[in-house]
């Protein structure tokens, strides 16, 4: 994933605005692309590190399962 995936996020947050608060003001929409931007980045490194923890726990030889 990559800079489009944020944009993407950026985009969808302030769509949600929009549709929340029509006459929201630009300073509102531009929180929320922020938060979107932020958010879709925090989830995507979530996600790498927790395929990261299965790759090492599959390389150990571990059937745990990360909580």
């Amino acid at each position: 994933m990559g800079l489009l995936t944020e944009i993407v996020g950026a985009v969808a947050a302030v769509e949600g605005v929009k549709k929340l608060d029509p006459n929201a003001s630009i300073l509102t929409e531009g929180i929320a692309a922020i938060a979107g931007y932020k958010g879709v980045e925090a989830l995507t490194e979530n996600l790498e590190n927790k395929e990261a923890q299965q790759t090492e726990n599959k390389e150990d030889g571990s059937t745990e399962q990360p909580a």
